[in-house]
């Protein structure tokens, strides 16, 4: 599998976002990443459903929307209709604090074999995300039911953070256990070097925000990533 760059439009101009999109379609970008931060699961407040509706009359790349929310169940059919091709919610958003999002770990389990269901359910790949503290292992039960698994080397909520290798080394563990087809995408601090690392444990998809769009050159600094 060719490794799949997906730029974070959280680098861009949001006030030339049709522009920005563009010069990473024509730039050789194969996705566009869309992080979706609501504060609360994040300390940050990004972008919404309307912004991805926008985005799906103005590209022809495929949406890969990362949601960094809490309750992302109530939210999957929204983007999905609003042209989300890629979907991906976070372990941690029902497991990580079972207490305080009102789970049980067994409950957990099934949550997100629902949400999973409910994704494809909309014809589009599901993908499931897990923080730099939480291990890869348990993502052993869903391995089998995603489309793409999201490793986060740094934490999630801001961009322009330095990369984690530690977190990286999970990419191994994912491969080792996961099907052929898995797509393994890797979001935080990546670069040219740091890509080569996340490559050589399985990573076949990667996203960059500030290497790409910081670039003074962005279909170069595509192409290095590739």
């Amino acid at each position: 599998m060719n490794t799949i760059i997906s730029p974070s439009i959280l680098s861009a101009d949001f006030a030339n976002l049709e522009r920005d999109v563009k010069r990473i379609e024509d730039s050789g970008a194969d996705w566009v990443h869309v992080d979706v931060m609501d504060g609360h699961f994040v300390p940050n407040i990004t972008i919404g459903v309307p912004v991805v509706k926008s985005l799906k009359k103005i590209t022809n790349l495929p949406l890969d929307v990362h949601l960094m929310i809490e309750n992302p169940d109530k939210y999957i059919e929204p983007f999905a209709k609003a042209g989300a091709d890629i979907l991906t919610f976070h372990y941690e958003s029902l497991c990580y604090e079972p207490s305080y999002y009102g789970h049980s770990e067994l409950d957990s389990e099934s949550s997100i074999l629902q949400i999973i269901n409910k994704i494809h359910s909309f014809g589009i790949k599901a993908g499931i995300s897990i923080k730099p503290k939480t291990q890869a292992q348990v993502l052993l039960p869903f391995l089998d039911k995603v489309d793409m698994v999201l490793v986060m080397t740094v934490e999630p909520g801001f961009g322009g953070q330095e990369f984690m290798e530690d977190c990286a080394e999970k990419i191994k563990f994912i491969k080792e256990n996961s099907k052929d087809d898995l797509i393994i995408q890797v979001d935080g601090g990546i670069n040219d070097k740091t890509a080569l690392i996340c490559k050589s444990y399985g990573a076949n998809s990667l996203v960059a925000g500030s290497y790409i769009y910081k670039s003074s050159n962005i279909s170069e600094a595509i192409k290095s990533l590739k």
